[in-house]
């Protein structure tokens, strides 16, 4: 049975528009051949809470999903080596 998810990860501010779509479009295959994409929303570039790595901004992406409980590990795998990604989240919403 497949659970839904949302995750959220933040691009390097640094990375031209070329770059950080070319990290939005790996995520966006990875998800479409391991699991359900069900939407995927670009914030943009958006302040900080808080300094990551010195910057004070970042671009955010907001993708919602549905995966078999085994699949959010992976993605987590994958935001961890992908150059360009500063920050992440994956949340298992209640169905």
């Amino acid at each position: 049975m497949a659970n839904l998810y949302e995750a959220i990860f933040i691009v390097n501010p640094e990375f031209d528009e070329e770059n950080t779509k070319s990290v939005i479009e790996k995520v966006k295959n990875l998800i479409e051949t391991s699991a359900q994409l069900e939407s995927i929303d670009e914030w943009g570039k958006r302040k900080l809470a808080y300094p990551i790595n010195y910057h004070n901004e970042g671009y955010y992406v907001l993708v919602n999903f549905s995966a078999d409980s085994n699949f959010p590990s992976e993605l987590e795998r994958i935001f961890k080596i992908t150059d360009g990604i500063i920050k992440y989240l994956i949340v298992k919403k209640k169905n």
